[in-house]
């Protein structure tokens, strides 16, 4: 039974799946505790694309299909019984607010699925989600019901949200991409830490969307306190304001091939950056595709892919490396150091107390950067391409690093080797283990 993470509280082991299932398992007998259905996936086409988040005495997952005629979700269930204590639509129905920002019937197949994994600040009781792009993703004219695109379009797609821990209603949101037509989901992780701004220490959230525009707010009441863009090649929108807003818009028309930067792969994919408190930066595996599409005009058929276009990855021009892993202030929003590779990194990123930065290559090398300058330290061949999280951890005071190995064939990965024709990267599927003297 395949799944992309799991949780452990209350004895039990808990992960989904990706017919749509959360399923919990006696920690020690490996024994089925309970198991219960999320949703139909005949009907809606979705599942469950990572670990669950447990918060408290509920466990959370998003909903898959982002790029289906779906209405994404959070589903919280009890630990302890599986039973339902609640649920929120990123796409909010009639009579719901928010539920004006969409044209017509089009909020019914209005994607936006949080399909990663969120975060939980206890002190707060705020679970904080990012949301995938809105459906369908590269043509708009069914969805969006003005000229205004600066402000709160297809709510709450392409958003970080805070949502009550206990009751799963909505605090705040921000919406990074109103009426996204390039596929810039904000589904990726939410970085929660504690800096000082202008003299005053500051409850931070920091998430990077998609395209590479990283923001920065307020995680008490969602006040946006900035925004910086990382990757080195950016020209879907000519810029960003001071206050958050996007200008020179550039998207796609139907029947027409546009080319922008970064991919619908992302700068950054579902690979996780790191931040180390000891440094105060973050760590983050930035890659500098671009892709044509050409969109098309189709309705949505539930459950379906609602797309609405091709895409086909493209390398940019004048360039002999393709990705970089870099360290960003995010108060200052400025570059620290930038370690460039040849190929793409679609591996994520560990951050260590040793002031030590871990990731891995395509290639098979697994290595390890000097957290404050970027210089290259240790690297082991393991044999098979990297992509996956590595994690650290300590057994009766000896401290471990493990991390899996494998270049399956995926989306963003398959269409990333194929640029790179006559380059070999390695299958394979093992956990790899390194361990201090």
């Amino acid at each position: 039974m395949q799944n992309r993470g799991l949780a452990v509280s209350n004895g039990m082991v808990l992960f989904g799946t990706v017919d749509n299932h959360v399923v919990a398992l006696d920690r020690k007998t490996g024994r089925e505790v309970w198991k219960v259905a999320v949703d139909d996936p005949r009907q809606c086409g979705c599942n469950i694309g990572a670990a669950p988040l447990v918060v408290k005495d509920k466990v959370i997952v998003g909903g898959n299909n982002g790029d289906g005629a779906h209405r994404g979700y959070l589903t919280a269930f009890y630990v302890k019984t599986g039973r339902l204590a609640w649920r929120w639509y990123v796409v909010p129905g009639p009579g719901e607010k928010g539920h004006e920002t969409w044209k017509g019937d089009s909020w019914k197949f209005g994607g936006g699925a949080p399909w990663l994994t969120g975060s939980f600040d206890p002190d707060l009781n705020l679970v904080y989600w990012g949301t995938g792009n809105a459906g369908s993703d590269f043509y708009d004219h069914a969805r969006v019901t003005g000229p205004d695109k600066s402000r709160d379009v297809n709510l709450y797609t392409a958003s970080v949200v805070a949502l009550d821990a206990d009751t799963g209603k909505l605090r705040w949101y921000y919406q990074e991409v109103p009426d996204d037509v390039w596929d810039f989901d904000s589904s990726y992780e939410s970085i929660l830490i504690d800096r000082e701004i202008k003299g005053r220490m500051r409850k931070l959230l920091v998430h990077m969307n998609k395209s590479g525009l990283t923001f920065v707010l307020d995680r008490a009441s969602g006040e946006f306190l900035g925004v910086f863009s990382v990757p080195e090649l950016q020209d879907w929108i000519t810029g960003i304001t001071e206050d958050g807003k996007l200008v020179g818009r550039k998207g796609p028309e139907p029947g027409k091939m546009l080319n922008y930067c970064p991919s619908v792969g992302g700068a950054k994919s579902w690979n996780s950056m790191a931040y180390s408190p000891r440094t105060g930066f973050l760590y983050m595996p930035l890659n500098e595709l671009c892709n044509n599409v050409t969109a098309t005009t189709e309705e949505g058929k539930e459950g379906n892919p609602f797309m609405n276009g091709g895409f086909e990855l493209t390398l940019p021009p004048n360039r002999t490396t393709y990705s970089h892993l870099d360290a960003w202030d995010p108060v200052t929003g400025k570059r620290v150091w930038s370690y460039p590779y040849k190929y793409v990194l679609l591996a994520s990123v560990l951050a260590t107390a040793g002031d030590l930065v871990f990731t891995g290559d395509p290639e098979g090398f697994f290595f390890a950067l000097d957290a404050r300058t970027g210089a290259k330290i240790w690297s082991f061949q393991t044999g098979a391409g990297n992509r996956g999280s590595p994690i650290a951890y300590s057994v009766n005071g000896r401290q471990y690093i493990a991390t899996p190995t494998g270049w399956q064939g995926t989306l963003v990965g398959g269409a990333a080797e194929a640029l790179f024709p006559g380059q070999q990267w390695r299958m394979g599927s093992m956990l790899v283990v390194f361990a201090l003297p």
